[in-house]
């Protein structure tokens, strides 16, 4: 997402040539892509950014996860709405981003719910979103107890949200060098949480990382951000193992 005073361009940073292993399913009334292990109870839903859940980046992102024991979705949250393109004329993004709620997604959500328990026996279940998607997470860790662990990466906290009513577990990961989230935002949302928030929770800052670096490349094209990437994902996991 964006600070408060401009809109998100969410750069796309660089992409993935990435083939993804998984495979595009019908979820009731949303398409959504699925990669599985071969045997796991274990479950995270998977939101993506602005660009969509068509981005490679967001695929690599859940196949990743699914090499770690998870089935991992990733549904199309904008329900056959286009995603943003960088190519897209950005005066107009306040208006595309009005149609596009992140904390409205909650009948997406329970029918993904409906198809983890059915078709995939999931019994434990986490949640993970990048940008647009981190926003979606802190919603819906707020909102719904199935999810026992929640990860929202470089999701705008606009000061007026109060996020002290987490449910369960929520590692928030953002980047210091973030030109569309300021740090005094993130300040803000850590004194909220430590005033009042009753679960575990971990706000985490990556030094010299800007917006996007998880689900980026830019380890391969700039390697001094490579052990940041990396952290990154392996802190993701690692929240993820802790709690589901």
């Amino acid at each position: 997402m964006a600070n408060e005073s401009k809109p998100c361009p969410c750069d796309i940073g660089d992409r993935f040539d990435y083939e993804a292993s998984g495979q595009e399913v019908q979820v009731e009334h949303i398409k959504a892509y699925v990669c599985k292990p071969a045997s796991t109870d274990r479950a995270v839903i998977v939101i993506h950014d602005i660009f969509g859940w068509q981005l490679p980046n967001t695929r690599y992102m859940a196949d990743m996860l699914a090499a770690n024991g998870y089935t991992a979705i990733c549904p199309d949250f904008f329900v056959g709405k286009e995603p943003w393109k960088p190519s897209d004329d950005w005066s107009k993004f306040d208006d595309w981003l009005k149609t596009r709620d992140a904390r409205k997604i909650n009948k997406e959500v329970d029918a993904v719910l409906k198809y983890l328990k059915e078709q995939c026996a999931a019994k434990k279940l986490g949640v993970v979103g990048f940008c647009w998607g981190g926003v979606a997470v802190c919603h819906l860790m707020m909102t719904y107890p199935e999810f026992k662990a929640g990860v929202s990466l470089y999701g705008l906290i606009k000061d007026s949200d109060d996020v002290s009513n987490l449910l369960n577990p929520t590692l928030f990961i953002f980047a210091e060098k973030d030109a569309f989230i300021p740090l005094r935002q993130v300040t803000l949302l850590e004194e909220k949480l430590k005033r009042n928030c009753k679960v575990d929770y971990e706000v985490k800052i990556y030094p010299g990382q800007t917006h996007g670096f998880v689900h980026r490349k830019r380890e391969d094209i700039n390697p001094q951000d490579r052990p940041y990437i990396e952290e990154g994902r392996k802190d993701m996991i690692n929240w993820l193992n802790k709690y589901v």
